[in-house]
Parts: C-alpha cells; structure tokens; sequence
C-alpha cells in the first residue's frame, strides 16, 4: 500500500504544471463557494445587528413588502401617533429607506426619536445634524469612501455635508434628516417602515398580536422573530442563488478533473499497460487512478479553504461598509464534499478508459 501511494504522489509530482492549475482550479471552486456563503451569513448578521441597534422591541413593514427587500415609502405617517396610543407602547418612530448603488442605502430618521429609543448614535468625528442638508455615516463607510467630517457627500443627485461619523451597529450606515429625504424621495409624509418600543419587552408578543388585528395586511414582527428570519434559508432569494453557485462549481470541478485525468490516462497509456501485463488487475488501476484524483480534491479543497481568508482580507480593507464576509466553518466539510464529488463525477469517463484499455495495445501504444 506504501509503494502504491508514493507512486501516486510521484505520477503527480512528474506534471507539477498541471498538478498545480488542477489544485488551483478546485481551489477556486471551493472559495467560489465559501466566499458566497460567508458574504450571505456575514450581511445577513451585519443587518440583524443594526436591527437589533435600534433599540425597539417591533418592527412593522409595509403590506407585501419581503424580509430584506423593501418599497420605497408606502406607509403614511400617520401610523406614528396612532401607534404611540396603543396599550404598553412607549414610542413609535418611522424611517425611509432609499436604496443606492449595490447593497448601500440610506435612512431617514427622526434623530430625536431614535436617540430616545435606542440610545443615540455614538460619535467617532463631528456630530448630529446642524442643517437640513447634513449626513451621518458609519465609521466603515467612511473608511471605504475616504470621508473626513466637512467632506461634501454626492447621492440621490444631492450634495450632503458630512456633519458626524458614528460607531458602526445602529440601524443603519447612512442617514439624514427624515423630512429631508422624504422631500427628495417624492415621499413627502410617507414611510419605509416603523420600529416600536414597549414598556415591557416580554409583552412584545402581545402588542404584536393587538397590531395584527388592527393592521391586518401589515407584516408586524418583534424584534427576535425578525433577526432570526435573516437567515439563509429564510431568505429564498439567497437560498437559490447560492444552489446555482454550487452547481456552477459542481460543474467546474467536473470538467477540470475530467479533462485532467483524460489526459493523464492518454499519457501513461503505456504504464497502464505494463502494470496489467505485470498483473495489476482492474481494480488496482481503478483505486490508484481514483486515489490520484481524491489526492487532487483534498489539496485543492484545502488550498481553496486558505484562499477564503484572502478574500475576506478584501472584504474588510477594500469595500468594509458594502459587504462583510464570516468563517462559515460549517460549510467547510459542505465545500469540501462538494469538490470531491465534482471531481469524482470528471473522473469516471478517464478511469473506465483506463480499466477497459487491451494490454497489447496499451504496449504498443507511442
């Protein structure tokens, strides 16, 4: 068994080139993956957080509105105060939420309200809006875009006036002035969604259910259920997309491998053959063939496990308040089966080829 395994590992060290694009081609189907589930997990957590930042017990979104994805303002404002007379509720504020480029967007906010209910914004730089044209953004936004408090900030074909930076976890990355936005929006006296905050949070559930009857059609949630559906497999969207990543890599891995052992099945045609002729059977041919590509998986899963950590050193220096990417260890055995399955399925065409090779031929074979 020893001499059968060092002569797998030579077969692979006399094509180190090709040995190495194998490696390296699984590598990278196995990050391809980890990476798509550490962003997913890591955006999903990072919004949960600023959920949770809020400070309120509740959360009402508008009617159809999904888990991550919201319309721009439909609810009226007037939902404020109406809230604010229900039985146990202390406060009830409102924001809106207008999407920007990739996964950014920004927040209006009643500064006043929400520093009530969840503490206020701790600040890094400058502080709270001064004037109807001020910006506050988060510690990582800054960072990425290289903003300092005075810097003049250009979104929603609007110039802003960068008054504070704020310690990351609060609701949001970016926010302004409610009225503010809701003029520039076309929203005026209109809200994305509704956060509440009761006088006793075990009674949230409760509220929750008095809200349902009086506001039927309005997904109405406490703030533990809420965070709990960021999850993958409550967010279908994400749940797809990462099935259809896998099956790319699937994929990947399969023509790699294949095209890896057809070919050194070809090359050492003739040391097939004289390993039959010495008495080799089908069975030893099939193991070392199979043993040589399971050699290429685990190398190439482990290289692509390594790689992961490179990629989310980009993630934190390079677009730190865009996406946030967690080691998702679970995952890691996930990732790994996936490669060697893939690699398994390339290399059946080459190894049956190779079982079914005619001696005589084989040694005749140039």
């Amino acid at each position: 068994m020893g001499t059968i395994n060092r002569f797998i590992l030579s077969n692979l060290g006399y094509r180190p080139v090709r040995t190495l694009l194998s490696i390296l081609a699984i590598a990278v189907e196995v990050t391809m993956i980890l990476t798509l589930v550490g962003v997913s997990y890591g955006t999903l957590d990072a919004t949960a957080r600023r959920a949770r930042g809020a400070g309120a017990d509740i959360m009402i979104r508008p009617p159809g509105s999904s888990i991550i994805g919201l319309s721009s303002a439909p609810m009226t404002d007037l939902l404020v105060p109406m809230l604010v007379k229900q039985p146990h509720v202390l406060l009830a504020t409102g924001t809106v939420v207008q999407p920007l480029a990739g996964l950014d967007t920004i927040n209006g906010l009643d500064l006043d309200h929400f520093g009530k209910m969840s503490g206020g914004f701790h600040f890094l730089h400058g502080g709270p809006f001064q004037q109807d044209n001020d910006i506050l953004v988060d510690e990582y936004y800054a960072r990425e875009k290289h903003l300092h408090v005075g810097d003049t900030v250009h979104l929603i074909d609007h110039d802003w006036h960068l008054s504070g930076i704020f310690e990351s976890g609060k609701l949001t990355r970016i926010a302004v002035k409610l009225p503010i936005l809701q003029e520039l929006t076309g929203n005026p006296h209109r809200l994305s969604q509704i956060y509440v905050k009761v006088d006793n949070p075990n009674r949230a559930q409760e509220v929750v259910d008095e809200l349902h009857k009086k506001l039927p059609g309005y997904p109405i949630y406490t703030m533990e259920e809420f965070t709990s559906l960021l999850s993958i497999s409550s967010v279908g969207l994400l749940r797809n997309f990462i099935g259809v990543v896998i099956g790319v890599a699937v994929v990947v891995g399969f023509i790699v491998v294949y095209m890896a052992m057809y070919t050194a099945v070809l090359e050492r045609t003739r040391e097939i053959g004289i390993l039959k002729a010495m008495g080799a059977s089908s069975a030893m041919i099939l193991s070392l063939l199979l043993k040589e590509t399971l050699v290429l998986a685990i190398s190439g899963t482990v290289a692509g496990i390594v790689l992961t950590y490179g990629t989310q050193w980009c993630m934190r220096h390079l677009v730190p308040s865009s996406l946030a990417q967690e080691t998702v260890y679970a995952w890691w055995p996930i990732a790994g089966v996936i490669a060697i399955t893939g690699a398994l399925l390339g290399a059946i065409v080459p190894v049956m080829k190779a079982v079914k090779q005619d001696v005589t031929q084989a040694l005749a074979y140039d």
